[in-house]
């Protein structure tokens, strides 16, 4: 499995750069064999429109002929791309093993990150550059005073907050499991189903949010680490991620338990950051006079009470 495969390259005994090379082509391989097997697996004939023969069907779902048939490619050439050769694959026939396949947005967009992986010069897994929050950044964030926001990469790491967002956040960067990051909180700290009260669903879109990741970016040395990570210590998250699953994760209604506030219903939108690829700021607002708007206000309260303390007793002659 990918996870395995790769994990093993990046942390296991020092190899040569051509092994690494082929155990990330061979993983590129597996991700769009997977991938594409699991998809039609999904899809009933009926639900494709075509005929359901009478007899025992030996696979779940769709055939790969009659996949091939959909998309208007010959069943040899569909059976190289599910055997992982999508090398020159043309967008033309990406978009017809879309439509064949009927992949939401997301997964579209997967299929043709994977198909651009395998389309590239095959290299060892690269250890990105650290990625830095500009001051402008971070003075939006701490205009948005009735806000909570916060800045995270596309490995879910936060990167930073807001005063607010700290103070909503802060059994993730109290959490044990460090360094914070959402995926590491959610799968190997117990509190994390205390807190996000609609746990599983999030689990899940994080797992999804994941796999969209490690297709935009196979060569993420730091995000394979995270994956290997949360596949030996958790085994929910390794079941899930074995699912293929891929989702976008731009807007929504999150239920949250804070530890000093109680219940909130939070509608977030996730922004991105034109200037610094693969940054995004995260902003979460309550609906005016609700009860999530209340605990909210409680919340910033509290916050500015502990900067206080914090700013006062960090005073010259005073206790400390």
């Amino acid at each position: 499995m990918w996870e395995s495969l790769l994990f093993r390259v990046l942390t296991g005994p020092p190899s040569t750069a051509s092994t690494e090379r082929n155990l990330t082509v061979m993983d590129n391989r597996n991700e769009i064999r997977d991938f594409l097997t699991s998809r039609r697996a999904r899809i009933t004939p009926d639900q494709a429109g075509l005929p359901a023969y009478g007899g025992h069907r030996r696979v779940a779902g769709l055939r790969r002929e009659e996949v091939a048939m959909l998309a208007g490619v010959s069943a040899d050439y569909y059976t190289r791309l599910e055997r992982g050769n999508a090398h020159g694959a043309s967008d033309t026939v990406l978009e017809a093993l879309a439509r064949a396949l009927q992949l939401d947005e997301a997964e579209r967009a997967h299929l043709f990150d994977l198909a651009q992986a395998a389309s590239t010069t095959a290299r060892a897994p690269r250890r990105p550059a650290r990625q830095q929050v500009r001051p402008s950044v971070q003075r939006i964030l701490d205009s948005m005073t009735t806000t909570p926001a916060y800045v995270r990469n596309g490995r879910l790491d936060i990167l930073a907050a807001n005063q607010l967002g700290q103070a909503l956040f802060s059994p993730v960067s109290d959490s044990p499991a460090q360094p914070a990051n959402h995926s590491r909180f959610l799968f190997l700290d117990p509190s994390a189903t205390a807190f996000y009260l609609d746990w599983e669903r999030m689990a899940q879109d994080t797992v999804a949010m994941l796999r969209s990741e490690a297709g935009r970016n196979p060569h993420d040395r730091a995000l394979s680490g995270l994956i290997g990570e949360l596949s030996t210590r958790s085994e929910i998250f390794r079941t899930w991620w074995a699912a293929h699953n891929v989702r976008f994760h731009r807007t929504g209604v999150k239920r949250f338990h804070h530890p000093v506030v109680g219940d909130l219903t939070l509608a977030y939108e996730a922004l991105d950051l034109a200037a610094d690829e693969g940054l995004r700021i995260s902003a979460y607002t309550a609906e005016p006079g609700s009860a999530s708007q209340d605990a909210l206000n409680l919340l910033a309260s509290w916050a500015a009470t502990l900067d206080a303390a914090g700013s006062a007793s960090s005073q010259p002659g005073q206790p400390r």
